[in-house]
């Protein structure tokens, strides 16, 4: 029989189990609602499910409530009471308990820090995130290109930087190989790359990057649930969208396939879900599709949740067999035909209208559909939710330090490394460069010194006696030759053939051929 995380209680008096099956688990879900409706408890309970059936879970705490996880909850809480009797209600003897926690931040100041190199992060995703135009994006994949002929890592944001710059100073050479490569384009993906800066985005990229396994962990038989503080990030919505698609894509490209797995190897949750999709070309929703349709084979369950299912593209909502879609609101015109619309996803239960129960539905409790053991969504019910064995809002900040210092993370990724990447690289090249130039500069002014000389020479010999200047001239004719050579060549030095030269070493050099 497969292993099930209890949710609550629905049909007659909420007394009919409803369950997640974890082999179906990785069959992805949704949970959707209104601002205050419960979903955030919803996400929190299903996250306690995981984690104590050893599957470790991943998700994003928005508004700071979810950290409550790591702690256990208590008689004294004041909504004891009532949660007591809605666990009565369904049937359940409710037990407090915590559960294991690692806290990441992208600006290590209520987490671990997390960060990606720019070269994993692609130029896919950073056009996104920098909301590039196509001609900009076709610049940035040159630039990529470009980096990886010459053997140029990308690592944090001053390697593109410096990538960018060497592009913009050889846009006529890599125009006639890759295409147009225009400096106005290359000027633009620089001013927004200032703007990312500024956002924070300087944090994301660099060494140590993530290793995906610190995310599987589990402690004690229990998964290790991995809380991203995302109350300040929520601040650069792109940002935030752009790491967490970002995360999705590596576990797709790391993790084997494992077909149908008895329970996920990971969960992921996608809160405030609509920021990937919000004006998203169509390149990157076809490529969320792929990742969602493919990564199920790979362990992995994705959950998203937001506040209403229309913000979900339909070939994503599609694959979303687990719901939890707590009450719509419908106001407007709009908002009933997206309520019609979310009914009409789900089986229809003879006992009741489903768009009217959405509607219906108060706090802690929702409309529900979870796959069957054949895989099928079953009949949609309505649920009374099961209340948390966690603490129900968050922790304060010496406690969350002190679960921070006691963790297997501690120390592994608090300090930046920064090894030789493009930055240096092709700052070397420019040094290597300048000296060069420095080297035919002083060169060419020994060459015009000599020149000089030899005309003093030259003007001294003529002011001598006519007897005694055709004598020295005969003993003097070798060196005049000498001195006429080397006034040649500085002359040619001086003209198109000696700056074409210099131009030559200036080239090879910045190159590295």
């Amino acid at each position: 029989m497969s292993e099930t995380i209890f949710m609550g209680g629905g049909g007659d008096n909420y007394a009919e189990p409803q369950v997640l099956l974890l082999d179906k688990a990785n069959r992805h879900g949704l949970i959707a609602g209104a601002t205050g409706t419960g979903k955030t408890v919803t996400l929190q309970i299903m996250a306690e499910g995981f984690a104590a059936q050893g599957v470790p879970v991943f998700l994003s705490d928005v508004k700071g409530d979810l950290s409550g996880l790591a702690v256990s909850g208590s008689p004294e809480f004041k909504l004891h009471e009532p949660f007591m009797t809605r666990a009565n209600t369904i049937g359940l003897d409710l037990q407090y308990d915590q559960f294991p926690v690692t806290f990441w931040d992208l600006f290590g100041e209520k987490g671990h820090p997390i960060r990606a190199t720019v070269a994993e992060m692609g130029p896919l995703l950073l056009s996104r995130l920098m909301d590039l135009t196509d001609v900009q994006e076709g610049v940035l994949n040159v630039a990529f290109r470009v980096a990886d002929e010459e053997g140029l890592p990308l690592l944090d944001l001053k390697d593109l930087q410096a990538l960018l710059v060497w592009v913009g100073q050889n846009a006529k050479d890599l125009s006639l190989r890759y295409g147009n490569v225009a400096s106005s384009s290359v000027g633009a993906i620089q001013r927004q790359l200032l703007v990312l800066e500024n956002q924070g985005g300087t944090a994301l990229f660099g060494e140590p990057a993530l290793d995906l396994a610190d995310m599987m962990r589990t402690r004690d038989g229990r998964g290790e649930i991995n809380i991203l503080a995302a109350d300040q990030l929520m601040g650069s919505p792109r940002l935030y969208a752009t790491f967490l698609l970002w995360l999705l894509s590596e576990l797709f490209e790391e993790l084997p396939e494992v077909g149908n797995p008895d329970k996920p190897k990971l969960v992921f949750f996608f809160d405030e879900a609509h920021l990937l999709f919000d004006d998203a070309p169509k390149a990157l929703v076809d490529k969320v599709e792929q990742v969602a349709r493919l990564i199920r084979s790979k362990g992995v369950g994705v959950y998203f949740v937001t506040q209403n299912p229309a913000d979900i593209p339909d070939d994503v909502l599609g694959q979303l067999g687990n719901r939890v879609q707590h009450a719509l609101r419908a106001f407007t015109a709009k908002d009933r035909k997206e309520l019609k619309t979310a009914a009409e996803t789900y089986r229809d239960n003879p006992g009741f209208d489903t768009a009217a129960a959405i509607q219906e539905v108060g706090t802690g409790e929702a409309v529900t559909s979870f796959l069957d053991r054949k895989g099928i969504p079953m009949i949609v019910e309505r649920t009374l939710i099961r209340p948390p064995s966690s603490q129900l809002g968050p922790i304060d900040m010496p406690t969350r330090k002190a679960i921070m210092r006691a963790s297997d993370m501690a120390g592994k990724y608090d300090e930046t490394l920064d090894r030789e990447s493009a930055f240096e690289m092709l700052g070397k090249r420019a040094e290597a460069a300048a000296k060069a130039a420095e080297e035919a500069e002083a060169e060419e002014e020994r060459l015009e010194q000599e020149e000089r000389e030899f005309k003093q020479a030259r003007r001294y010999d003529r002011s001598s006696s006519s007897s005694s200047r055709s004598s020295r001239s005969r003993k003097s004719s070798g060196g005049g030759f000498g001195g006429a050579l080397a006034s040649v060549v500085a002359k040619e030095l001086k003209g198109a053939t000696g700056r074409r030269l210099v131009r030559g070493i200036l080239g090879g050099l910045f190159k590295g051929r």
